[in-house]
């Protein structure tokens, strides 16, 4: 069972609220996504402490509901 491209944005929005979201499912099958993700909070971190927080923001569902997620992120 796959995860709806809409809650993950939902998730990332309401741990990160400045956050400029685009996702694109890659496979159609609501387990393969590609994101790229905007924010200030990224400012001044790594790229691994930047997927750490998007790792958080996601509660638990990588590797469960959601199998893969390529992330980009950008500092604002």
């Amino acid at each position: 069972m796959g995860i709806k491209l809409e809650e993950i944005k939902t998730l990332i929005k309401e741990a990160i609220p400045d956050a400029e979201i685009t996702i694109e499912d890659l496979a159609g099958d609501e387990n393969h996504y590609s994101a790229t993700i905007t924010s200030k909070v990224f400012k001044g971190k790594s790229k691994i402490d930047q997927h750490k927080l998007i790792y958080k923001a996601l509660k638990g569902k990588m590797g469960n509901e959601l199998h893969a997620l390529a992330i980009n992120t950008m500092e604002r």
